[in-house]
């Protein structure tokens, strides 16, 4: 497994950046020591998200008796789906029945930091199938526990980027997050073809090169 592309993955797909625009509006009435008390939540939620679904989501999927290959391009095409989004500045999975769930759960006065902000705005489906298709490609200890490392700094870089959202969206403006969330798109898009066509290949063992020669 090549150890530094989940981290990619999980960076693009995260894309904290892009969900600044949504953490300044749901956090705009509280006080200092909540919007800081959900930046914490929220973080350590993106955690809690990541890490399981490397440690847990392969039992899950041999539980439903679902074979890799399948859900790797299902995974695959999620992926893609959430490039797309970006490419169009959205972040992923940020729809608006979800955003307009989550205003009205601000509302009534329940926590927004687990949702929207993080499921599903931070980590959706898409980051899941990430997580699993990774795990499934580790072969030691120590590389399942560097993909549970890569959920601590996501964390950490959500901390960072939500604590300085305000100044973020003062330097980069709208026309700035929406730039960065297209590089992460486009980037996500090459690994999203990449993971697809890997599945594809098991589903298909006619379609690898050396059956073509």
């Amino acid at each position: 497994m090549d150890i530094y592309k989940p981290l990619v993955a999980l960076l693009a797909i995260v894309n904290p950046i892009g969900v600044v625009p949504f953490f300044i509006h749901f956090t705009g009435n509280l006080t200092r020591e909540q919007r800081q008390r959900t930046i914490v939540v929220s973080s350590f939620t993106a955690f809690v998200v990541i890490s399981s679904s490397a440690l847990l989501g392969l039992k899950v999927i041999e539980f439903f008796n679902i074979s890799l290959a399948s859900f790797q391009v299902g995974g695959g095409v999620l992926l893609l789906i959430s490039s797309l989004q970006m490419l169009n500045a959205q972040p992923p999975a940020a729809r608006k029945e979800d955003v307009a769930e989550g205003a009205t759960k601000a509302d009534a006065g329940d926590s927004i930091a687990v949702v929207p902000l993080t499921i599903p705005l931070l980590t959706g489906p898409a980051t899941i199938s990430t997580m699993v298709i990774y795990a499934d490609k580790t072969r030691h200890w120590w590389e399942l526990a560097v993909l549970v490392g890569y959920g601590i700094v996501v964390a950490i870089v959500t901390y960072l980027v939500f604590s300085a959202s305000g100044r973020i969206a003062k330097v980069l403006g709208q026309t700035g997050i929406n730039i960065m969330t297209r590089l992460m798109g486009l980037i996500l898009a090459a690994l999203a073809v990449e993971l697809l066509a890997d599945g594809l290949i098991k589903l298909f063992p006619i379609l690898a090169p050396h059956a073509a020669q």
